[in-house]
This record gives structure tokens, C-alpha cells and sequence, in this order.
């Protein structure tokens, strides 16, 4: 890592600047990239998903939000990097712009950089410097032999209703995977393809790279600025036009009736991998984070599991305070009263990512683990049956995840209990990716948006001390004729409730999940 570390700061005096932006992002701008293709990893050694560095004359400073604050404590060196622990509700870029002097350049990796967040900088007064190649890793080579079509509404269909003036440029990966109906389960984590699209008078083409269409192309090309690249933004010049949303983006977002149904029979699979994995730990001794990882996995394959939707979360009591712990380890022993939080999904048939979180506890609980875990239900519950005050017959306005967020995290401030916090949002939207937009339920200004019947999200409150434990329960559900439903009824650990903290009719909601 010093040796790394070093060979940066040569770049930046043989480039003139003094501030680098180093991405934990690929050429894909992916949320999961693999660790190889991740710069910001082989730079910090730190492995959580995501978190960007910004190097400046005197530190390097990792930017983390609140599931990673312990996990990158643990991780790095602090001698060589200073950990930005974000709170929530603060922006990355806003907190990363104030490191930056005014009349400073910042140095950045153009194709790891949504064109959205370099304006978002340029907006802050920041000048860039940009480098088209990002030296400290590599993208993969992708294998598209492994590639295989699902069923689906054909590409047609779903391009009636697109005009444009133009070539719409589609580059989210799991916008090309749904245009197209494509998927890769070569590997676990992703079953999406890496490629980009083009759309032109209603007919669709896979495409690599842009330039040479660019070069040839006389007519307007639309695009996404948050999701295409700062350097195919500046290789389309003066032809581009914006996009204020992609349109596939949206429709994807509001899953088909086939798409929930499948999502349905997906996770009634994902229900019984997670309860075989119950029994399991309820009936072995001497087992370990590994080994219920293991186990795990061949539970989702006897179950018809294509492959997993991203690495599971196996972690014992003080590792289930790091929100997104993933190492797993051998060492770590279960013992008479250890919590385990088990956070896992995994893929099937039509390459939907399935996502659950569960908490169970070996032999007798203690009284704090049953006070914790009773509030996270109460918080679970009270989202999950959320809804907005009605004006005759219709309620006032359409559910956002703004609103349920905060429904959420007003019953935890009524139940608080010193030193846990709730430091994430409440949910995301599920889909191709395990991470998708729409929906989002958190605090941020993203959440203000209308959750449409069918669409997928989670609901999943949490509550962590590093001192003690964390608990999580995360339910997947969708909208509904305008109320939320589950697709997870994989039920609660009745051992782990203090029934007596449940007011009468959170008991009552509670009986919906009592069936596995």
C-alpha cells in the first residue's frame, strides 16, 4: 500500500496538482465493483462497497457514510488515512469540497466519475484536471460468452413509446440488462451484463464503446448525466442533449405483474434457505461465521439459487454492529447466548436480486438483545404499515420514502435506547441490482419521490452498538394498490420479542409473519 501510495503522489507532482479524487467505482460506475477493478481498495485496504478517497498535500481522507464508520476504522491504516465518518443527511461531495481551497485544481478519473458529480464539483467552484486512464487498477476484460436471455416484454415493446430526436446513450449496466432481457450468472454478485445501448427511432443496439458512433453521428445524442461518464460526456461535445430521467430507468423501476410474480415464487425460496440456515445454528455447535456462510450458500443452490445477489453478512455480536461486515471468519466462534445478524440474497430464474435480513441467537437471549431487537420490529412494523392521513376519500398526497423514513426513525425517538443508533437509511429499491433507484426510503432528498405500484423496495431499520451488537431486520416488499406488501414471510424469532413493548396492534401485524 505505500508503495502505492507513493506512486500517487509522483502523478499528482508530475501533473501539477496537489488534490486527486481516487474512486472506489469502475469504468461502469457499479455500486459492487469487484475489489480488483476498485482503486480506492488497493490505496486505503479498505473493502466496503462504497467510499471514495481524497488525497490532499498533507492526508488521504476516506469518505464513508454510516454502515462502514467501524468497518473502515478496523481497516485502514491510520496512519497513512484519516477516516471521514459521514452522518446522515450529509453529502459526500459537500464535505469533500471543503478540504479543497478555492483556486485548487482537483485531479479526476473521468471515466469513474458520473458526469452529474462533476458538476456537482464544478458547481462547489472546483476546477478539475482530468485523466482519462486511472493507473492504480485495472477494468476486467468482460466475458460476454456466458450471457444468456430471459423472458421478458420484448425490446420492442418497451421502445414504443420512446421518441426522441435523436440517439438516446443508455450506460447503466442494469438498464442495458433489462432493455435487453439479458443476464449473466457467471459470477456471484451481479447478474447483470456490462455494456452500453443506443436507441434510434425505436430499435436498440449493444454497443461497447462510443467513439467511433460519436465521430459518425450527426444528430442530437441524449443522455443521463447521472449515470454516463465524465469522459463519453466530453467525447459527445455539443451534440449531447440531457435526459432529465432515463426513460428506461423508470421503467424499470415499476416491475411488470410478471416480474412480482416471480419476485413472489423467488422469495418463498429465499424464505427457506434463510429458515434452513436457522436450524442450522439452532442444532450445531462449535460453528463459525464461515461455516454459516458456507452453509448459506448451499442452501440458496438446494434451492435453485442461480447465484448469490451480493456476499452475505454473517456477523456475532459485536461484528453485527458494522452494518456491511463481510468477512465471515473462521475464528469467530458461536457460543451459548452469541446474536448472529444474517443479511444474504441471492438470484434465480429471471436474475432479480432477492434481499433479506434476518437476527437469531444462539440458546437464551439476554435482556438487551431482546429490548433492541424488540424496538428494530416496532420500527419494521410501523413502516411497513405506514400510511398518510386520508381527506375523504382519497390521503393527501402519494407515499414517498421520505415519509416512511421518517415515520420510521419518530417511533425509535419514542423508544430510544442509550448508545444504539440508526445511522442508514431505511430502505432501497430492489430490482436487476440488490441496490436500485427508484425508490429509495432514507433521509435524503432522493427519497421525495412518488413509490408507484409495483415497485420493489426494503425496509430494513437497524439499530448498532460497537460495544455490544447490532440488529437489522429487512423485509422486501412492493407497493400495492397503493399499500406496502411483503414478499418476505420469513417470520421473527418469538424468543428474541418482548412481547410486552408491543402496543396491541403492532402484536396484531405481527401474526402476518407467523406462517414459516
Amino acid at each position: 500500500m505505500t508503495n502505492i501510495i507513493e506512486k500517487v503522489r509522483e502523478f499528482m507532482k508530475d501533473e501539477g496538482i496537489s488534490y486527486l479524487l481516487v474512486n472506489s467505482a469502475n469504468r461502469y460506475l457499479e455500486e459492487y465493483t469487484p475489489l480488483d477493478e476498485n482503486s480506492r481498495y488497493f490505496l486505503t485496504g479498505f473493502t466496503g462497497s462504497t467510499g471514495d478517497v481524497l488525497i490532499t498535500p498533507e492526508n488521504i481522507f476516506l469518505f464513508v457514510d454510516g454502515r462502514y464508520h467501524i468497518q473502515a476504522d478496523q481497516e485502514v491504516d491510520h496512519k497513512l488515512v484519516t477516516v471521514v465518518k459521514l452522518q446522515t443527511g450529509q453529502i459526500f461531495l459537500d464535505e469533500l469540497a471543503k478540504k479543497i481551497p478555492q483556486g485548487e485544481m482537483l485531479g479526476i478519473f473521468s471515466k469513474k466519475n458520473s458526469q452529474k458529480r462533476v458538476e456537482y464539483l464544478q458547481n462547489k467552484g472546483i476546477q478539475l484536471k482530468y485523466f482519462d486512464n486511472d493507473f492504480i487498477s485495472k477494468d476486467a476484460v468482460y466475458d460476454s460468452t456466458n450471457v444468456v436471455k430471459i423472458e421478458g416484454i420484448s425490446v420492442e415493446e418497451k421502445l414504443k413509446n420512446i421518441n426522441y430526436d435523436g440517439a438516446v446513450l443508455i450506460t447503466n449496466p442494469e438498464e442495458v440488462s433489462y432493455l435487453f432481457n439479458l443476464r449473466d450468472f457467471s459470477k456471484n454478485y451481479s447478474a447483470k451484463i456490462r455494456s452500453k445501448a443506443l436507441i434510434i427511432n425505436k430499435r436498440a443496439r449493444l454497443i461497447d464503446e462510443i467513439d467511433d458512433f460519436v465521430e459518425s453521428f450527426t444528430g442530437n445524442i441524449f443522455v443521463d448525466k447521472s449515470t454516463i461518464n465524465a469522459y463519453d460526456f466530453a467525447l459527445i461535445g455539443n451534440k449531447v442533449k440531457i435526459l432529465e430521467n432515463s426513460p428506461i430507468k423508470l421503467m424499470k423501476s415499476v416491475k411488470t405483474d410478471d416480474e412480482i410474480k416471480h419476485y413472489k415464487e423467488a422469495f418463498k425460496r429465499t424464505d427457506m434457505a434463510v429458515k434452513a440456515i436457522r436450524d442450522y445454528i439452532e442444532n450445531n455447535d462449535n460453528i463459525s461465521e464461515f461455516d454459516i456462510a458456507q452453509q448459506l450458500e448451499k442452501e440458496f443452490k438446494r434451492f435453485g439459487a442461480k447465484s448469490l445477489s451480493f456476499k452475505s453478512i454473517v456477523a456475532k455480536d459485536k461484528n453485527s454492529a458494522l452494518a456491511h461486515y463481510s468477512k465471515c471468519s473462521k475464528d469467530e466462534i458461536l457460543k451459548d447466548g452469541s446474536l448472529v445478524l444474517i443479511d444474504c440474497g441471492a438470484y434465480y430464474e429471471h436474475g432479480l436480486a432477492t434481499d433479506i435480513t434476518r437476527v437469531f441467537v444462539k440458546g437464551a437471549p439476554s435482556e438487551l438483545q431482546k429490548r433492541v431487537y424488540t424496538t428494530v420490529l416496532k420500527m419494521f412494523l410501523n413502516a411497513y404499515n405506514f400510511s398518510l392521513p386520508c381527506k375523504g376519500n382519497e390521503t393527501e398526497n402519494a407515499v414517498d420514502g421520505f415519509s416512511i423514513d421518517e415515520f420510521s426513525r419518530k417511533i425509535y425517538s419514542e423508544n430510544e435506547i442509550e448508545g444504539f443508533v440508526f445511522n442508514h437509511g431505511l430502505g432501497h429499491g430492489i430490482g436487476i441490482s440488490v441496490h436500485e433507484y427508484p425508490p429509495n426510503l432514507s433521509k435524503n432528498e432522493m427519497a421525495k419521490v412518488e413509490i408507484k405500484d409495483n415497485m420493489c423496495f426494503t425496509i430494513e431499520p437497524g439499530l448498532y452498538n460497537e460495544e455490544h451488537f447490532g440488529v437489522r431486520l429487512e423485509n422486501s416488499c412492493y407497493m400495492k394498490d397503493g399499500k406496502i406488501r411483503s414478499f418476505v414471510h420469513m417470520n421473527y424469532e418469538k424468543k428474541l420479542i418482548d412481547f410486552s413493548l408491543l402496543s396491541e396492534q403492532e402484536k396484531e401485524w405481527l401474526k402476518e409473519f407467523e406462517v414459516l
